[in-house]
Parts: C-alpha cells; sequence; structure tokens
C-alpha cells in the first residue's frame, strides 16, 4: 500500500475541523449505480451526524433512498455500459443532466457529489462548479488504466476527488489534483471472516458444495455472460453428478428484471439446472459458496472481502470490445487483482469467456488448497478497512467549511 496514502486517512480526522452543525445544509448527490448506491447511503448517514438538519437530493438508489435522499430520476437509468450501448441512451442522459444542471444552477445545494459514473457526473460537476458550487468526485474513474488524459478534466471538474484504492492517490498527486483516500465502505461493513455454514443456514441451503452465479447487475451483462456461466453450471453439476457428488448452484439478483432476464436465459441454454434464486442477498450468497464465478465490477471485491475463490469474466458488445481494448494501458481488470498488482485471481476476458474455460478453473478452485488466497484477501481487507465512510464525510466537511 502506498504508505503516503495510509497516513492521509489515518490522520484526516485529527486535521479537521469540522463540527457538528445545525446548518440546514442543501446536498445534491448522483450514484449511478448500486455499487455507488452503497457508498451513498453510508455517506449520508455519516453526513447527517455532522449535519442533523441537512436534506440530500438528486439520483439516489434503495439504500440512499432510505437515508431520506429525494430523487428526482429512477438510478437504473444512469446504469448503461459500453461506449456504443450508451449512444442508444444519450438523449435521455443528456435530458437528465440538463435538468440537474439548470435546477441546481437555479438554486444552488451547499455542494455537490457526484458518486463514481464519471460520463455523467464530471461534466455535472464541471457546469455546477463553474457557477461557485463546491464538487466532489466521490470513486476515482479508472484514469490510471485507460484514457490517463481525463486527470485533467477531472481537475477542471471537482474540487476533491475521494479514493477508496490507496494507488489512486498516488496517481492524482502527480497532476496536483486534490485528493484523499478514504478507504472502502465495504471493507468497514464486511466482517473479516464470514461463516460458510452461517451462511447457507439463513438462506435454507443444504450444507453441501455450492456455486455462486454473479453474472452482473445491468441488462447488457447479463445478456453477454448469463448464457456462458449457465452452460458451464449445468456442465459442473453434470460432472458432479456423475461422480456420485452433488453441486448446488445458487444467485443473487438485484432487482425483478434481472432475475425474469436470466430465467428466461436458463429456460433457453440450461432449462435442466436447478438454480437457487435469492432476493438482494447478495452477500449472503457468496458467503454461502464454496466458490464463485463473476462479472467483472464492484461485485468481485465484495468476494475477495468475503474470502471466497472465484473466477472473474467480463464481455463487452463487439464493437465496444474493439474501442475498449485500443485504449486500456492495465494488465488487469478485476478488483482483486489490480489491488494485489498480479494475478491473484483467474480473468477471462471476451472470446476467452467460454463454459469449457469456466469449468477448467472452477474444478481447480474446487479441488486445490486455497490457504495462501485467504490470506492476500485478509491482507487487503485489512488495507481497505479505514472506516471510509466517517473520513469521507469529514472530507466533505472540511470542504464545505471552507467555502
Amino acid at each position: 500500500m502506498n504508505n503516503n496514502a495510509e497516513q492521509q486517512v489515518d490522520s484526516i480526522e485529527s486535521e479537521s475541523t469540522a463540527v457538528i452543525s445545525s446548518k440546514p445544509l442543501k446536498i445534491a448527490i448522483v450514484a449511478g449505480e448500486v455499487s455507488g448506491d452503497i457508498l451513498g447511503a453510508n455517506l449520508i448517514q455519516e453526513l447527517k451526524k455532522l449535519y442533523p438538519n441537512a436534506s440530500f437530493e438528486g439520483i439516489a438508489g434503495k439504500g440512499m433512498l432510505e437515508q431520506g435522499c429525494q430523487s428526482y430520476f429512477p438510478m437504473e437509468e444512469l446504469a448503461v455500459m459500453g461506449l456504443v450501448e450508451v449512444l442508444g441512451r444519450l438523449r435521455r442522459l443528456l435530458f437528465i443532466r440538463k435538468t440537474l444542471i439548470q435546477k441546481w444552477q437555479a438554486s444552488p445545494p451547499d455542494i455537490f457529489i457526484g458518486i463514481d459514473a464519471p460520463d455523467f457526473n464530471l461534466t455535472l460537476e464541471r457546469e455546477l462548479k463553474s457557477v461557485g458550487i463546491k464538487t466532489v468526485h466521490y470513486v476515482s474513474p479508472s484514469i490510471w488504466a485507460w484514457r490517463q488524459k481525463r486527470v485533467f478534466k477531472v481537475k477542471a471538474a471537482t474540487d476533491l476527488v475521494l479514493a477508496l484504492l490507496p494507488f489512486e492517490k498516488a496517481f492524482y498527486d502527480k497532476f496536483n489534483v486534490p485528493c484523499q483516500f478514504v478507504g472502502h465502505t465495504l471493507a468497514d461493513q464486511i466482517p473479516l471472516e464470514s461463516s460458510k455454514t452461517q451462511a447457507r443456514k439463513q438462506l435454507g441451503l443444504t450444507d453441501t458444495t455450492t456455486l455462486g452465479l454473479f453474472c452482473g447487475s445491468r441488462n447488457a451483462e447479463v445478456a453477454l455472460l448469463g448464457p456462458e456461466y449457465l452452460k458451464a453450471a449445468q456442465q459442473l453439476v453434470d460432472k458432479a453428478q456423475k461422480q456420485g457428488k452433488t453441486l448446488q448452484v445458487i444467485t443473487a439478483f438485484v432487482n425483478e428484471k434481472r432475475r425474469a432476464q436470466l430465467e428466461a436465459i436458463k429456460q433457453d441454454v440450461a432449462p435442466d439446472l436447478k438454480l437457487h434464486f435469492f432476493g438482494d442477498d447478495s452477500r449472503v450468497v457468496m458467503a454461502a459458496s464454496d466458490v464463485l464465478i463473476m462479472a467483472s465490477g464492484t461485485a468481485t471485491l465484495e468476494a475477495m472481502l468475503i474470502k471466497r475463490p472465484m473466477v472473474v469474466g467480463y464481455k463487452f458488445k463487439w464493437l465496444s470490445y474493439q474501442i475498449f481494448k485500443r485504449m486500456v494501458k492495465i494488465a488487469h481488470f478485476s478488483l482483486p487483482n489490480l489491488l494485489a498488482n498480479r494475478a491473484l485471481v483467474k480473468e477471462l476476458l471476451q472470446e476467452q469467456v467460454t463454459p469449457e474455460n469456466l469449468v477448467t478453473e472452477i474444478e481447480h478452485l474446487m479441488f486445490d488448497k486455497q490457504d495462501a488466497l485467504i490470506q492476500t484477501y485478509t491482507d487487503l481487507h485489512l488495507t481497505l478497512k479505514k472506516d471510509a465512510g466517517k473520513h469521507a464525510s469529514l472530507a466533505i466537511a472540511n470542504l464545505i467549511q471552507n467555502k
């Protein structure tokens, strides 16, 4: 870990001039998908401790809504992946952004916080900053991986970047962009040990070998990965049966749309597969599993923190992939590997995502000892466990007070 980043996160609280204030602040906040909603809900909870009379408005998911944030548009409208896929939704996205800009320029919030969704939020931040509104970008874009010149767009758009990963601050420091490493909320929320037996009991599952499938939270992810993952699961179940063993397959879904989508794909490619569906209980499903097949994204970080072996896959539509592969500058794409700076978990990209490759990799994980992997997972967990929401709220409070 970057020592400067770790020293900074330890000193944010002691250096903070933030105090509890009864001032009725208006805080604008936009999250673009489920992972951002998790961060946003925790951040709002912590900001309320400093500003009990603050109001929150913008675009929110379930967790943020439960914390009292008013949402002007459904969060799912922003959850679009791929360069080409965005084009089909561009008119609507531009309308949403223009509406928010006009609303907040006419009635300025005390601060704006954009959570992830950089293609949407950075332009929004730049427009709000241009009229004197303080802006924060929570979750660094992957500018260290591709399109590095975006760092100048970030610098122009935001007064402060809150980074989840320690190596990100070092990158921003090189370009004199104000950045604070605050750790990751998930590392604070997830215990260092997660009981497999307890999770299976909670889900009503038998205590037998279990495979967890996570095809992603977006329509395009499920459409592209679902067929390959389900075929692989069917092959693994068939192999286990031939050996006189039992393998149960489980999955979680973020909403009924994704469940219906995956069930339809299953009916088409693996109709005989017994797949146990559970609601929005992804962490429990991960904890109940012996091994996981994952879509790349924040869910892989959750799986790492829960300490489960995994294979990570990702697919783009053809044209999007042709564009991305010419721009990406990193050797790995999954969060566990980026954090470890090595091939900690197996990654399969694009045409590599086949049932045969998935089966081969999963069988290795099922039969080989994983003690060293679990220890590395634990070390990385401790690196990120920094009380992120608290430190992020203090950094934001300092920015508000120094207006």
